[in-house]
C-alpha cells in the first residue's frame, strides 16, 4: 500500500469517526423516545462504526468492506431521520422566566408589545412574576444600546440589545434558549435541537438587573454601550426584532449553539442595514463583540477615548446595585461615569 493510500484511509477513518460522533449525539438526544430502543440504536451505531473502521484494513475483502460501510451509512441515515423528525414547540412545561411568548401589534408609529417581563427579584431564583403590555412611539425612538454580560472570562459573553426612546422608555430584548422546568443549558446539546429559540423581552430592571445584581454563582459583569447609527436604521432594527418575535410565536424554531445564538441572531437581524456588518470570529467569540464594534467605529465614544476607557465607563454593576428597584433604574445606570484614558 502506498503512502497516499494509507493517508487516504486515515482521512476516511477520521471522517467516519466524526460522522459517528455526531450521529451518536443525535441518537442520544433526539432519538427514539423509548429508552430500550434508544440504547439499542446506540449500540447498533457503535457496532456499525467499529465494523466500518475495521473494514478499512488492507486485509479486509472488498465485499465485506462494502457491506460494513453500507451498514454504517444506514445507521447514519437513521440518526439523521431522528434528528430532523424532532420539531420545535411553543407548548412545553416552561420555566417561569420564559413561560410567556412576547408579541407585538403595530399601528402606524404606535407599537404595543405584549408580555413584557418585569419580575420583582429577591434573588436569582426567588421572584414575583409580572407580565405587562407596553406601548412605544416610533417617532420618539432615540437609539440602541448593546448590553454584554460576562461570567466565564473575557472571551464569552451574553449579548443583547436595549432600545431607547426619548420619553425615557427602554425595552431590552435578549435572544436566548427557551428551557423547560428542571432543564439546564448545555452548549453541546444546543447543537441537537434541545432548546427552542426565544426572544426574552423585558424592562431593564428585569433583564439587566437580574444579571448585575442577583446572579452570584458565578457573578456577572454587565456593560452597556450606545451604538452609533442613524435613527432610521435603529427603528428598522427594532421592527425587525418585533417581526422575528412575532414569527416565533406563530412558528417556533430551534436554538443552535453556533448558528442561532445570541450574537449570530443579532448579526442576522442587522442585515436590514444597507451596509451589512462583516462576519468575524469576534462575533462567534461573543466576548469580543464590543472590541469588534469599537474597531469598526460603531460604538459611541468621545474622541480620543480608547477601548479600555470606554469599557470602564460602560461597566454598570455598581450603579445598577445602587439603583436596584428605583423607578429611574435605566437613567441611573447610564449616569456619566469618569472616563479613564
Amino acid at each position: 500500500m502506498t503512502v497516499v493510500e494509507r493517508l487516504g484511509r486515515l482521512l476516511l477513518a477520521l471522517l467516519l469517526g466524526a460522522v459517528a460522533a455526531w450521529s451518536w449525539a443525535a441518537l442520544l438526544w433526539t432519538g427514539l423516545a423509548d429508552p430500550t430502543w434508544r440504547y439499542a440504536s446506540l449500540a447498533a451505531l457503535g457496532l456499525s462504526t467499529l465494523a466500518a473502521l475495521l473494514s478499512l484494513l488492507p486485509s479486509i475483502p472488498a465485499l465485506s468492506r462494502k457491506s460494513a460501510l453500507l451498514a454504517f451509512a444506514a445507521m447514519v441515515a437513521f440518526s439523521l431521520l431522528q434528528f430532523f423528525e424532532k420539531q420545535p414547540s411553543n407548548d412545553r412545561n416552561w420555566r417561569d422566566e420564559v413561560a410567556r411568548a412576547p408579541y407585538a401589534t403595530i399601528n402606524g408609529n404606535s407599537v404595543t408589545v405584549h408580555e413584557v417581563r418585569n419580575f420583582d427579584y429577591r434573588s436569582e431564583f426567588d421572584f414575583t412574576p409580572a407580565w405587562e403590555d407596553r406601548r412605544y412611539d416610533l417617532s420618539k425612538f432615540e437609539g440602541v444600546d448593546l448590553v454584554t454580560s460576562y461570567w466565564m472570562g473575557p472571551h464569552i459573553a451574553h449579548v443583547f440589545l436595549s432600545f431607547s426612546f426619548s420619553d425615557g422608555k427602554h425595552l431590552a430584548m435578549s435572544i436566548e434558549t427557551r428551557t423547560e422546568k428542571g432543564e439546564g443549558y448545555s452548549t453541546l446539546k444546543g447543537f441537537f435541537r434541545q432548546y427552542e429559540l426565544f426572544y426574552a423581552v423585558g424592562d431593564e430592571r428585569d433583564l439587566i438587573r437580574v444579571r448585575s445584581n442577583y446572579r452570584q454563582d458565578p457573578p456577572e459583569d454587565v456593560y452597556v454601550y450606545r451604538l452609533k447609527g442613524s435613527l432610521e436604521g435603529g427603528r428598522r432594527l427594532f421592527l425587525e426584532y418585533l417581526r422575528q418575535m412575532n414569527e416565533l410565536k406563530e412558528k417556533p424554531a430551534f436554538y443552535n449553539s453556533l448558528l442561532t445564538n445570541c450574537t449570530t441572531n443579532i448579526w442576522l437581524n442587522a442585515r436590514i442595514y444597507p451596509a451589512q456588518l462583516p462576519m468575524s470570529w469576534k462575533i462567534i467569540a461573543s466576548g469580543h463583540v464590543p472590541e469588534y464594534l469599537f474597531e469598526l467605529g460603531m460604538l459611541d465614544a468621545e474622541p480620543g477615548l480608547d477601548l479600555e476607557g470606554l469599557r470602564r465607563r460602560a461597566h454598570i454593576n455598581a450603579r445598577a446595585q445602587a439603583a436596584d428597584q428605583a423607578s429611574d433604574f435605566s437613567a441611573r445606570i447610564r449616569a456619566p461615569a469618569p472616563a479613564l484614558r
